[in-house]
């Protein structure tokens, strides 16, 4: 079963930094060299430690078992159609127990200069609370020996939170670190309140690999992953405290807010455990947290148009700018298209829509599109005073941003349609 992090690392090729390294920095250095290849620490202070390891859409899709362009309809189909876990016992993670743990002794790294502290950048939190169940990723800056502060967007898990904390009551959780991608990225999807995104790791994992997703029970009756690498039981408690700075997806600096402080009782490990680093601002940051995205872009899009691919750029940061092909059908099909991809992702503020000739994942043909299928004084679409990303630098009120949209397909009204054609020898 592709159920470990330790099977992808033997799977995929990988560099070997088998130098003794710094929490500091080191892991970042060596990143930043090659954003795309996996990289393994086996010396890295407090255990082995990989970065980089699902940083391509194509090692994404053969660990899915599939074709790269089959990753964001499989996602889609999997939220529409959750699925049930599969319950063990004696599950890996649970072999090894840390009751009292230092977590100053993991290897947890710092990741750029200004960062406010060493950050776990990859753990899923799993919570449950009067029958709801929420799995998202949430970075957590390492403060005490077992103390985080957790940063906590206005979501789901945010609003467990409050609910517990309105009653006078902790939110207990486990963080997972080092999963398969079958849990990493319906943990990082959006999805209404009420669906459960374990249920939804399992209809990916059965759609993809033919098997659910195997889970166990705490004392405390929450549902853990069987094979994680590590897993840390705690509380997010009442007490507060500085998080931040932290260099995010957009490779620039998020300021310190004032979060929840989080208190670990225990550590739960498997044999022999590898911990998986994320790179912010890297390409495995990039995929994980924008793929969902969309998946969730496209499902909205096909109620709208007849859509064909939807991709967030790389130079966007894979979260501020996109790019859909479509196949056109009607004059208006490339604006409303347009205000659709706004719609289904807040956060994105530029749009380039194109024929379903154009391959939207080489940024060569994308421009092309643009400079032979659009004009600026007929085919740009701007938008003022609308909510982004409280990620964008340049917004001049956080969180609040212009847009645009670019119509990049062929006019039908008035042109020779032959003038578009690429030229093309059989």
């Amino acid at each position: 079963m592709k159920t470990s992090l330790k099977h992808y690392i033997s799977s995929f090729s990988k560099n070997v930094c088998d130098r003794d390294v710094s929490v500091e920095l080191d892991v970042t250095k060596e990143a930043l060299a090659d954003m795309e290849t996996p990289i393994y620490f086996p010396k890295f202070p407090g255990g082995p430690l990989v970065v980089n390891l699902f940083a391509t859409r194509e090692r994404l899709a053969r660990a899915f078992n599939v074709g790269k362009s089959e990753i964001v309809d499989t996602l889609a189909e999997a939220v529409d159609s959750p699925t049930d876990v599969n319950v063990i016992e004696s599950p890996p993670v649970l072999k090894n127990h840390i009751e009292d743990p230092d977590l100053r002794k993991l290897p947890i790294p710092k990741y750029y200069p200004g960062d406010g502290g060493r950050y776990i950048t990859s753990g899923v939190v799993f919570a449950e609370l009067d029958g709801k169940r929420n799995l998202s990723f949430h970075r957590m800056m390492l403060t005490g020996k077992n103390t985080f502060t957790i940063r906590l967007v206005e979501r789901d898990l945010y609003r467990m939170y409050n609910a517990a904390r309105v009653r006078g009551e902790e939110l207990y959780f486990s963080m997972a670190i080092g999963l398969c991608p079958s849990l990493l990225l319906p943990s990082a999807t959006s999805v209404d309140y009420e669906v459960d995104e374990l249920k939804v790791a399992s209809a990916l994992r059965e759609r993809t690999l033919g098997e659910k997703v195997e889970v166990a029970h705490l004392d405390n009756g929450n549902m853990i992953p069987a094979h994680a690498e590590y897993l840390l039981e705690g509380r997010i408690t009442h007490d507060e405290g500085p998080e931040g700075p932290f260099v995010d997806i957009t490779g620039t600096y998020d300021h310190e807010r004032i979060q929840p402080v989080v208190e670990i009782d225990s550590i739960w490990h498997s044999d022999d455990p590898v911990f998986h680093a994320l790179l912010p601002g890297g390409h495995e940051h990039f995929l994980l947290m924008g793929l969902p995205r969309e998946s969730a872009m496209k499902r909205d899009l096909q109620r709208a148009v007849n859509v064909k691919d939807v991709r967030l750029t790389e130079g966007g940061c894979s979260w501020l700018h996109g790019v859909v092909s479509i196949f056109k059908e009607d004059e208006d099909d490339g604006r409303r298209a347009i205000e659709t991809a706004f719609n289904a992702h807040r956060s994105m503020k530029k749009v380039i829509v194109v024929d379903d000739d154009i391959d939207i994942h080489d940024d060569k043909q994308v421009e092309w599109a643009v400079a032979t299928r659009f004009q600026p004084d007929r085919d740009l679409v701007v938008f003022k005073d609308q909510k982004g990303s409280s990620l964008d630098p340049s917004s001049s009120v956080p969180g609040t941003t212009a847009k645009w949209g670019l119509d990049a397909t062929r006019p039908n009204n008035g042109f020779n349609p032959d003038l578009f054609a690429k030229a093309e020898i059989e």
